[in-house]
């Protein structure tokens, strides 16, 4: 596997599977592999939610991982989670889903007269905050405009702000990830070799076999970038760099951002330079 621990985006997520008719929690560990695509680093089944639950999995991929701690985990807003993670791993940057709070947003503000325009209000601040000055000053500006100070989500949240506003957290590397939405698609492909009868014997089995499905995945997408080239867009010279060293997905995205360059025109206007962009 070449998705390094302390070098990638890793993130934790539970789900209810029925073993032995027993309730259990299966979380999983997904990273982001050199094409861009979740990759399966581990997963864990544990009977409860709590801190003491959470803490075994976690010690126990550390030790494996040599003590070397992931540079950012991203989970759903979850308390007990959060202090595992400080307790385990108080080095590591972790995010809350942002998907998983915002769609939390009408259910918890719905009782008051002007809630759409409430949502509204707190999605723009949230998303166009671009400044930590600035997000407290529209998050205070927000709270003052619609009276909802005595709201104890908002509270919580507000206070909780650095695991979640992206001003905090963006200058942080995450792969473009802001959401625990690769591990949910790793929940669908994942529910192609289990069901909620399995045994704990099916589960281990089907379990390796879903890990050879993803690595015979990744393998063939090292066959496309080793045998086929992606022609360049352009004659520069670094892209041709890029196309050398880059897998096809990664180098995709490069050629994109050039491409945009190349449509930029600069031109001199009484001294004063301008910027025009042209579409292609």
């Amino acid at each position: 596997m070449r998705v390094f621990w302390r070098h990638r985006f890793i993130q934790h997520h539970v789900q209810h599977k029925q073993v032995f008719g027993t309730i259990w929690f299966l979380g999983f560990y997904v990273g982001v592999n050199h094409h861009g695509r979740s990759t399966l680093l581990g997963c864990t089944l544990i009977k409860n939610e709590d801190i003491q639950s959470f803490k075994w999995p976690f010690e126990c991929w550390l030790r494996c991982m040599g003590g070397k701690t992931p540079k950012g985990i991203l989970t759903d807003q979850c308390a007990s989670m959060q202090r595992t993670i400080e307790m385990c791993m108080p080095t590591t940057i972790h995010w809350w889903c942002i998907w998983h709070i915002m769609k939390k947003i009408p259910s918890k503000l719905n009782g008051y007269k002007r809630h759409e325009e409430i949502e509204q209000e707190m999605s723009h601040v949230v998303w166009n905050s671009f400044t930590k000055d600035a997000f407290d000053r529209n998050w205070n500006n927000f709270i003052t405009k619609f009276g909802v100070g005595g709201n104890k989500w908002l509270s919580e949240l507000y206070k909780d702000h650095h695991l979640w506003i992206p001003v905090y957290l963006d200058h942080h590397f995450w792969v473009g990830m802001r959401s625990t939405q690769r591990c949910k698609s790793m929940h669908a492909f994942f529910n192609k070799f289990i069901t909620r009868n399995s045994s704990l014997i099916q589960f281990v089995k089907q379990y390796d076999n879903c890990l050879v499905s993803r690595g015979q995945r990744e393998r063939e997408f090292d066959a496309a970038d080793f045998y086929t080239v992606i022609p360049c867009a352009t004659k520069s010279a670094i892209v041709t760099q890029f196309q050398h060293v880059y897998t096809h997905e990664k180098f995709r995205k490069v050629q994109e951002q050039f491409r945009g360059k190349v449509n930029c025109i600069t031109r001199s206007m009484n001294s004063t330079l301008s910027l025009r962009h042209t579409k292609s």
